[in-house]
């Protein structure tokens, strides 16, 4: 079984595939539409000092997350 983890737990450089993702309506839309979905590979290129904001990449695309967003996506085979 793979251990479960948020997004908001991985630290800089570190390699993460989507197991989950714990929103609705126009937010998950939005992540869609930036590649953000179960199975995709995502890198944590930075975070903010509080950890506040995180910036991945998902395939070719960079985005900037806010925790509260970071924190409804579950993260397995973490590296």
């Amino acid at each position: 079984m793979k251990t479960m983890t948020l997004l908001s737990a991985c630290t800089k450089g570190g390699i993460a595939t989507v197991a989950k993702i714990n929103a609705s309506g126009a937010l998950k839309q939005r992540l869609i539409s930036f590649g953000l979905m179960k199975g995709a590979q995502i890198t944590m290129l930075e975070c903010g000092l509080t950890k506040s904001t995180f910036e991945v990449k998902i395939g070719s695309v960079t985005i900037a997350l806010r925790r509260e967003e970071a924190e409804l996506i579950e993260v397995s085979d973490v590296r």
